[in-house]
């Protein structure tokens, strides 16, 4: 079976998948606390790591301490490619007080990852949320300048990349410069831009090269890719990323973040059109937070009030996946969140949830299921796309 052919998918394709049967679930992993024997979920031909493997796309998930210390045997067992929800946030990594710092979450996650031989994506180093109270109230008080916030920011990017220089394989190093309320261009009214300057940008990818080499280093935004067909935000993002690449800035890729709603349009096929665009002018491309979230009853349950939304789940989970696989130039595909008991959606959209592939009792639901059988079409055909690190 040709596997480019098949996989080009659109509403049809996608609801043939759903059609046509799943398989079951793969085995959990043991825990383990040490680089050890590769893990059960990878030997399993049914996992999701193992038939991403099979097709060298590494599939990933974002995790929280919980997703380690609680389900540590489905976080290493069905994704090769890791990525901390906060963990290496600003505000999580030097919290309080500056040059105090708090590694805890980060190490968890890398030591995580060792043991089970995953690739980690680190997130994020430069964006207008979830930055330290002591820098954004010293800006505001005028006690940092702006010559101090970029020194500040300079320290930062080489302290974290140079803690795990080698250890990560791709770095989001600017998130959200665009806006969907102006999308033509950076918004002016972003923190950093407000305060840095837009220049901090292209500098951050810098120095983060010269800290590490060798790590991947992208562009991360939503709304960028075929959510609501290519629109001004796609194509501003699309011209600053490579108006940057071709001033000599090290921007290696694009992340898309993939943030679905079932209420909204989604056009399969101009999602994976907006994909290849990157991909013409020679940038890697990282599904980076993949989910599908609904209207539900609560946020314990999260069981959708709109019958129709179980359908639309898996087919626009499947219809990104098999996008993603049919552009050699993407080189991961991670959902945000595993479990809809750990999902950031309920705290963020009230009165919606659902968005995961299991559920809050940790069971796969028809969503796994949608992917699975994209990645075993896939392993069909022939391979196209080059095979990652290893782990």
């Amino acid at each position: 079976m040709e596997r480019r052919s098949v996989l080009t998918m659109g509403a049809v394709g996608a609801a043939a998948i759903l059609a046509g049967g799943v398989a079951t679930a793969a085995p959990a992993l043991a825990d383990t606390g040490k680089r050890g024997p590769k893990p059960v979920g990878s030997g399993d031909p049914q996992s999701l790591r193992a038939l991403g493997a099979a097709i060298n796309l590494p599939i990933g998930s974002a995790l929280t301490p919980d997703d380690i210390t609680k389900w540590g045997s489905i976080s290493g067992g069905q994704f090769s490619v890791v990525t901390g929800a906060n963990a290496m946030k600003w505000q999580t990594v030097e919290p309080n007080t500056q040059g105090t710092y708090d590694w805890t979450d980060a190490d968890q996650l890398v030591a995580f990852a060792r043991a089970n031989h995953q690739l980690v994506r680190g997130h994020t180093l430069l964006w207008h949320n979830q930055l330290p109270t002591w820098l954004t109230d010293g800006v505001a008080a005028g006690t940092i300048t702006k010559t101090q916030l970029w020194s500040l920011l300079e320290k930062h990017i080489f302290t974290e990349l140079g803690r795990y220089k080698g250890k990560i394989w791709q770095w989001d190093v600017a998130n959200e410069f665009f806006t969907d309320a102006d999308p033509s261009g950076i918004d002016p009214n972003n923190w950093w831009v407000a305060n840095a300057g837009a220049d901090i940008i292209p500098q951050a990818f810098k120095w983060a090269h010269q800290a590490d080499p060798n790590a991947l280093l992208f562009y991360n935004d939503y709304n960028i890719t075929g959510e609501d067909g290519t629109n001004a935000k796609s194509d501003a993002v699309f011209a600053w990323v490579r108006q940057q690449r071709d001033a000599g800035v090290p921007i290696h890729g694009v992340g898309t973040q993939a943030h679905l709603d079932t209420q909204y349009g989604f056009d399969p096929q101009r999602f994976q059109s907006d994909l290849e665009r990157y991909a013409s002018i020679g940038l890697k491309i990282a599904i980076t937070e993949a989910d599908v979230r609904t209207f539900v009853d609560g946020p314990d349950t999260q069981v959708p009030t709109d019958s129709l939304a179980q359908f639309a789940q898996p087919f626009e989970y499947a219809a990104m996946l098999s996008a993603a696989v049919s552009v050699p130039q993407v080189i991961s595909f991670t959902v945000w969140g595993w479990t809809d008991s750990d999902s950031w959606v309920p705290s963020t959209f009230s009165g919606e949830g659902y968005a995961c592939i299991y559920d809050v009792n940790q069971q796969p639901k028809q969503a796994y299921y949608s992917l699975q059988k994209v990645l075993e079409l896939a392993s069909a055909g022939p391979t196209h796309r080059a095979a990652p690190p290893r782990a």
